[in-house]
């Protein structure tokens, strides 16, 4: 086997496609085939199921892949201290749930890259999806939070995908919401006292259950509630409507506007209000150097924020 078959073993799965990854690679579909048939005979098993959608991993290459990801990151790193990689387009992928100082780091991990050629992606999007990109290695690193409600049930989800959870912080609830709001100036916030305002979360999709849901104590009984699929539409109903949404109480002010505000939410039942932020990875897979370092300048910016 050789290093070009395992790249191309790799991209196959990042794209979840033998077309989409010829094309990104320039190589024809059939020569592409043929080294993936190639491959797949010297190592004695199938690394894919195909179907008419595209391929996704066997459980023997989901088991394969952390060791071609292991020689491909080190033949990088040895490329690069030989100095020989310089025209490689290097390339990050971060899949989120809507946390703004998940955006931050990636700016902050933008302005310390030098390289003349990159291609570099964070998205925002539903938590089923931030699962299933990293589960399918289009992105390396996944953020989502766990509690005391949805842990034994996302556990078992990230262990079925072959993913690993790694904490970065423990954070309490808080109310989020527009500054000119009529509880902003509380300095706590019940459920009594949000009674007559409406709670704003992240629409999961149709397919997605309960415990893929963004905001903490998503399981109580909400008289009104609106569901939004971005940050911007939550802000601006936030803005319109006096809504608000349970969080972190982690705001970057720097991306969202000083318009916004946090106040401690307040309960009977105290660890129905916390929460773990981590990121996912697949298992065993080791982060690259970019994958260290936005990890590193979150770390930063949340031990800045004294959470």
């Amino acid at each position: 086997m050789t290093l070009q078959q395992m790249y191309y073993v790799i991209s196959i799965a990042e794209y979840g496609s033998i077309n989409r990854a010829a094309e990104a690679l320039f190589v024809s579909q059939p020569s592409l085939t043929s080294s993936l048939q190639s491959f797949e005979k010297e190592v004695g098993f199938a690394i894919f199921n195909r179907n008419g959608k595209g391929v996704t991993l066997t459980d023997a290459g989901a088991q394969l892949m952390p060791y071609l990801l292991k020689v491909c990151d080190q033949n990088r790193e040895l490329l690069e201290y030989l100095g020989k990689s310089k025209t490689r387009k290097r390339k990050f992928r971060v899949t989120t749930q809507h946390y703004t100082f998940a955006v931050k780091a990636f700016v902050e991990l933008l302005k310390e890259y030098d390289a003349a050629e990159y291609e570099f992606a964070i998205v925002e999007a539903r938590t089923k999806s931030v699962i299933g990109d990293v589960s399918s290695m289009r992105s390396e690193i996944g953020l989502l939070y766990l509690s005391d409600f949805n842990r034994s049930a996302m556990k078992k989800i990230l262990k079925s995908e072959n993913l690993e959870f790694h904490h970065i912080i423990d954070c309490s609830a808080y109310v989020y919401l527009w500054k000119n709001h009529p509880l902003a100036g509380r300095e706590s916030i019940t459920f009594e006292d949000l009674r007559d305002y409406p709670c704003l979360s992240f629409e999961q999709g149709d397919s997605s259950y309960f415990y893929y849901a963004e905001e903490m104590l998503s399981t109580e009984e909400y008289s009104r509630q609106i569901w939004a699929n971005d940050r911007a539409t939550v802000l601006n109903l936030m803005v319109g409507l006096n809504g608000y949404t349970i969080c972190s109480g982690i705001i970057c002010e720097e991306l969202n506007g000083g318009d916004f505000l946090a106040v401690p939410f307040v309960s009977d039942s105290p660890e129905i209000c916390r929460m773990e932020i981590g990121y996912i990875t697949k298992n065993g897979r080791q982060l690259s150097d970019l994958g260290r370092t936005y990890i590193g300048k979150i770390n930063e910016y949340l031990g800045i924020r004294g959470k």
